[in-house]
């Protein structure tokens, strides 16, 4: 066997590591290729794909938590291929912080590449443990901001040598039709949701709105995080809701709490003006959403955590205070009344994923070659 083998989160399972996973393997190999092979990280709740969706040939296999037989499989099935690409967060796997990863990098016999979707600036003792343990076991490892590169030299034991940047890929939406309600401007969050997404400061700042000319409609598109259905049920977003009612928004803000998929979110996004990201979070060194919107081309406004200070540095979106809706109106009051009409796009740098599977494919060809020597 060969091709390339990843061990992630994947659909059924709803999370951001699951569908970037799933963008990214389909890159490298193409929807129906054989080679590509999924060993899926099982939540506790997850039913088995096998169960959910009958026989699939992309997944070949399950990783349960906790469970030394199927840690011992995932890494024998991994094995069998070329490259095996891994998905980090500290809550997708087993053990404290997720350690069991550390079982599976250190079983394998294929050259590796980790993923690190968080690189925390103040890791606990283990934390930090496990991702120097990571970098030590793996191949390479791949960071998707120059921000969390820094992050790793200054907080971790890892070797810089094994360090690449490879930004988030994102989708083409160039060519989905835009539906618009004449003299009206759209702004929009999307993503799973839950606590610390920050959503109800967006909320807030609509109603300091509401004699902005042109008028403006707040979409916050999404279901909530299955992990928060799960602790608290959908109060978030009952919350939400009633602070809407509260706000006498209702006319004004849409909450769609529909998983979307790629044509209803392409929809959407290509029909948005403003793209917010309203999070209360100071750690985040990643976002989909924030690579995504930028590359739409779209007016971003963000609270200022690592990637959206680096991001949208030098004026390409506007940053914003935490936990403030006043800041937040004042930047869609200046995006709406043309303050910031020439502010300059990110840098030309091609971040499909098509282009960036083939920077992974490449990365994996350096480390075969390495590991071969």
């Amino acid at each position: 066997m060969s091709g390339f083998a990843f061990l992630s989160t994947y659909p059924p399972t709803r999370c951001g590591l699951a569908t970037f996973t799933q963008a990214l393997a389909t890159a490298m190999v193409g929807p129906h290729d054989p080679s590509a092979r999924i060993v899926r990280a099982m939540d506790d709740d997850d039913a088995p794909a096998t169960a959910a969706l009958g026989t699939r040939s992309d997944i070949v296999g399950e990783l349960l938590r906790n469970d030394p037989s199927s840690t011992r499989g995932a890494a024998r099935t991994l094995s069998a291929s070329d490259a095996v690409i891994i998905q980090h967060e500290y809550g997708i796997y087993g053990g404290a912080d997720g350690e069991q990863v550390l079982s599976v990098l250190a079983a394998l016999t294929a050259p590796s590449i980790v993923v690190l979707h968080t690189v925390l600036a103040s890791p606990t003792p283990n934390q930090k443990r496990v991702l120097d343990e990571i970098g030590r076991l793996a191949g390479a490892v791949v960071v998707m901001t120059d921000t969390a590169r820094r992050l790793l030299a200054d907080h971790y034991d890892v070797d810089a040598d094994k360090v690449s940047v490879i930004p988030h890929g994102v989708a083409d939406w160039s060519s989905v039709p835009v539906a618009r309600h004449p003299g009206r401007k759209n702004m929009l969050t999307w993503g799973l949701i839950g606590p610390g997404k920050g959503i109800e400061w967006g909320i807030r700042a609509m109603a300091e709105l509401s004699r902005t000319e042109p008028s403006l409609h707040y979409v916050i598109a999404g279901q909530t995080h299955p992990k928060v259905v799960d602790r608290d049920g959908e109060s978030y977003r009952e919350g939400l809701h009633a602070l809407i009612e509260e706000l006498g928004l209702r006319d004004r803000v849409t909450l769609d709490g529909r998983y979307l998929d790629a044509p209803q979110l392409a929809a959407y996004v290509s029909a948005a003006d403003i793209v917010l990201l309203p999070y209360d979070t100071r750690e985040q060194v990643t976002s989909g959403v924030l690579a995504e919107a930028v590359a739409a081309g779209k007016d971003v406004i963000a609270t200022t955590f690592p990637h959206s200070n680096e991001l949208l540095a030098d004026g390409v979106g506007t940053l914003v205070e935490h936990n403030d809706p006043a800041s937040i109106a004042r930047a869609v009051r200046e995006i709406l009344h043309g303050v910031r009409h020439d502010h300059p796009r990110a840098a030309e740098v091609d971040v499909s994923w098509p282009a960036v599977a083939q920077e992974y494919r490449l990365l994996a060809s350096s480390i075969r070659v390495a590991k071969s020597a």
